[in-house]
């Protein structure tokens, strides 16, 4: 996956980004090209938006200037949480890979694979202050009870929220509820 280069919205986020905390690390692009093993040339094309890059490039990047490579490829305008930018294309339409939204995370991430049956609930204790959820529908609706609302998810669909609350999950439909969650702290 790694060999592919992303789609040309993301790399215009890349060139501002790139620029911008290129400039606020105190580099110039030849000492970030020394520091990445990335050409200058590249770096160059890169920030006027004129070249396409590999994921692993973007990480080597990222590195270099002491940052991730999610605040490398977002665009700065958007919320973090729910991104949605297809990073790589395979040959065929269907071959994607599409980073659907980000936390930040200090320690442990979890991923689970959740399957709750027609009219099941669970009701989850609250995690610590700073953890957060990701969870992906893979078949079903979700309904996510938290104090003040509800937030229903469907298939091919995902939320991002922070469990530092009260929240439980609900299959209000007819079959089975299938979805993917991770925790992060």
């Amino acid at each position: 996956m790694h060999n592919q280069p992303p789609r040309s919205d993301v790399l215009a986020h890349v060139g501002t980004n790139l620029r911008t905390l290129r400039k606020e690390a105190g580099l110039s692009q030849e000492a970030l090209a020394t520091a990445s093993g990335i050409s200058r040339r590249m770096i160059v094309n890169l920030e006027s938006g004129n070249a396409n890059i590999s994921l692993g490039s973007l990480d080597r990047l990222a590195e270099a200037l002491n940052t991730t490579f999610l605040k490398l490829v977002s665009n700065p305008a958007q919320e973090s949480r729910k991104l949605q930018e297809v990073m790589w294309r395979g040959k065929n339409d269907v071959s994607q890979a599409t980073l659907l939204g980000a936390t930040p995370a200090r320690q442990d991430t979890q991923l689970w694979l959740w399957s709750l049956a027609a009219g099941e609930r669970y009701v989850a204790d609250p995690d610590p202050e700073g953890w957060h959820e990701m969870v992906f529908v893979l078949e079903g609706t979700l309904q996510i009870d938290f104090d003040t609302e509800s937030q229903t998810v469907t298939a091919n669909d995902f939320t991002i929220y922070s469990s530092a609350q009260n929240y439980a999950y609900q299959n209000t439909g007819t079959g089975v509820l299938r979805f993917l969650r991770t925790v992060s702290s």
